[in-house]
């Protein structure tokens, strides 16, 4: 139970720091309050992975592909975007798509759909789990079949994602 308190603690005040973004004393030790009685109300509902995993070499050299794969997406998208933006002449094809998910386990599925909507270029709308697809908007929707669509839209996120969820 202490073990899941402090890991489910550190989490929390990583969130704190994150979404306040202010590093004062104050600040901290309100966080640091918070973060506690958060992770003690959380602690009976289930395991937690624990924040200092990040600290194996494997899984933060994971970690820091993933953060750099997922900018590099973000950054191709946004210059295609501008490139729309600034030749209107470019045919449009914005509309639904559903493409293919090999994902099954709910952190799987809940990462691939963030990792995925970050960029400008597709937005997560729904999952159908028992099917093993997703739906997104596209500002360019790709041709061919789910399969062939989630090889342009989420197989290269679920290809980084399968070391953190032991899914193949």
């Amino acid at each position: 139970m202490a073990p899941r308190l402090i890991a489910l603690a550190c989490w929390a005040f990583l969130v704190w720091v994150l979404v306040t973004w202010t590093l004062t004393v104050e600040q901290l030790a309100v966080g640091a309050a918070i973060s506690v009685a958060v992770a003690a109300a959380l602690v009976p509902l289930g395991g937690v992975a624990a924040p200092w995993r990040l600290l194996s070499p494997r899984i933060l050299a994971g970690v820091i592909r993933l953060a750099v794969v997922t900018a590099g997406r973000i950054l191709v998208a946004n210059l295609r975007l501008a490139r729309r933006i600034w030749s209107p002449g470019l045919p449009l094809r914005s509309g639904m798509v559903i493409t293919a998910t090999r994902q099954r386990s709910e952190g799987g599925l809940a990462a691939t759909a963030i990792l995925t909507s970050v960029t400008v270029d597709n937005q997560f709308v729904d999952v159908d789990r028992s099917r093993g697809e997703f739906q997104y908007h596209a500002v360019s929707v790709p041709d061919g079949e789910p399969e062939q669509a989630a090889g342009v839209i989420n197989a290269p996120v679920e290809r980084l994602l399968r070391m953190f969820t032991n899914e193949r």
